[in-house]
């Protein structure tokens, strides 16, 4: 069994995955680190040195790479991975995954983000007011993908270890 996180940035994908994995004992791969590594050049260097669409063609190479080499592993997508190339279409053929999405308001997410947001090169220099509006239409934009996940978990006001043990009774 394998188990893909998806949601926007800042919705706990990577936190609750690891914590996930750590607790199932399953492998823990976080997609755009396998990127990172394969590519020896951080995310924001690739957007910036080779651009959207040869990432986006990147990512889905080491998505197919990991799904089809991994047996039981918690897999943190990243945001805009499910909404791209067929990559929805990769994780939903997939008969030994469950996509969960992790779903928080883009009030919460901008609360989330503006306080983190010097580490994200995409939000770096946005107001608050600015940046829900990013968040607003980002969200609008890729809600049809993640809305197609087999499980939808409300990740609002929840701490990570009620979201990673709302995740493990799936596998009951």
């Amino acid at each position: 069994m394998k188990i893909a996180v998806c949601g926007y940035m800042g919705s706990g994908k990577s936190t609750v995955s690891q914590l996930l994995a750590e607790k199932l004992k399953f492998d823990f791969i976080e997609l755009d680190k396998e990127i990172q590594k394969k590519e020896n050049f951080s995310i924001s260097e690739i957007f910036a040195q080779k651009g959207e669409i040869y990432f986006r063609k990147k990512e889905t190479l080491v998505l197919e790479e990991t799904l089809s080499h991994t047996k039981k592993a918690i897999i943190s997508l990243g945001g805009g991975t499910p909404c791209y190339g067929n990559n929805l279409e990769l994780l939903k053929n997939d008969e030994e995954l469950k996509l969960v999405y992790l779903k928080v308001t883009p009030q919460n997410l901008t609360q989330r983000l503006f306080k983190e947001r010097a580490k994200r090169p995409l939000i770096a220099n946005l107001e608050e007011e600015k940046l829900e509006e990013y968040v607003r239409k980002h969200l609008f934009e890729r809600q049809f993908y993640y809305l197609q996940s087999d499980v939808i978990i409300d990740a609002n006001n929840k701490t990570v270890e009620d979201l990673v043990a709302e995740i493990s009774k799936l596998l009951d």
